[in-house]
């Protein structure tokens, strides 16, 4: 049930070649359901061509904050995650973070 409390974004970012999800894929998206006040990443998924990688980034980005930085989250994947899209990721998550901000941005101008 939406309640007008969380929104859902979206952050592109182009993949490497030589990955599976190339073939698929020609960017790697990053999709989240995000707290709207808080800026919490409540769930998140990706385009990694396995379900075991999507579950992986899924469970690094859960809780993060995107109202502080995506900076905390870009470290995890830099130390936790060792596979060839770590740029597209760390692309993805800061094109995330910027439309969150470019969001609240419009809200706050709306008051």
């Amino acid at each position: 049930m939406l309640n007008g409390k969380t929104i859902f974004l979206a952050g592109h970012a182009r993949l490497p070649q030589g990955m599976a999800a190339k073939s698929v894929f020609d960017t790697l998206t990053i999709t989240a359901e995000v707290d709207i006040k808080y800026g919490v990443i409540l769930e998140a998924s990706c385009t990694l061509a396995t379900e075991q990688g999507r579950d992986f980034i899924g469970r690094i980005l859960r809780g993060i904050s995107l109202k502080d930085s995506v900076e905390d989250a870009i470290e995890e994947i830099e130390t936790y995650y060792r596979g060839k899209a770590t740029n597209a990721i760390v692309a993805a998550l800061k094109d995330l973070g910027l439309h969150f901000h470019q969001i609240r941005t419009e809200e706050i101008q709306k008051v």
